[in-house]
């Protein structure tokens, strides 16, 4: 099960707001493409937003996420789809980590596994889902990192 900690200079509520808002994703997280629409009561438990993943163009799913479990500001658990490929859950753990030049850290721990079937195959694909999270969490703390944010 892939394991990722990066840490973000920004304060925990902010980066709370960023993952919890899935119109940030396809800034952010690899092989997001378009949000195509978000539940009302999201993200309250059950609640769903609509996506469009893929690696190109020519290669994409239509599928959603459903948030399982969430505490904000510290804690959100995602099951991902991207059928027929497989279906994941993906937790966000924040937590304070100190500060750095007055302004306050955070600690992102981002956990995927696959569930379902998909579990089958998890020697193959965590290696590939380790890459991806890496990717996005880096990219994720350089836009919660820049001025302004």
């Amino acid at each position: 099960m892939p394991v990722v900690k990066r840490y973000a200079v920004a304060p925990l509520e902010h980066v709370f707001e960023v993952i919890s808002d899935p119109t940030t994703y396809p800034d952010w997280l690899a092989g997001a493409k378009e949000i195509r629409s978000v539940d009302d009561d999201w993200p309250k438990a059950g609640s769903r937003f609509h996506h469009t993943v893929g690696l190109m163009k020519i290669i994409t799913v239509n599928d959603s996420t459903e948030v399982l479990e969430v505490d904000p500001p510290n804690r959100l658990v995602l099951e991902v789809r991207v059928r027929p490929f497989g279906r994941g859950r993906t937790e966000f753990h924040l937590a304070p980590a100190g500060t750095h030049d007055g302004v306050e850290r955070t600690s992102i721990v981002m956990t995927e596994e696959p569930i379902g079937l998909t579990k089958l195959f998890a020697p193959v694909i965590d290696p590939t889902i380790d890459a991806r999270n890496r990717a996005s969490l880096n990219a994720l703390v350089a836009r919660l990192n820049e001025p302004g944010q």
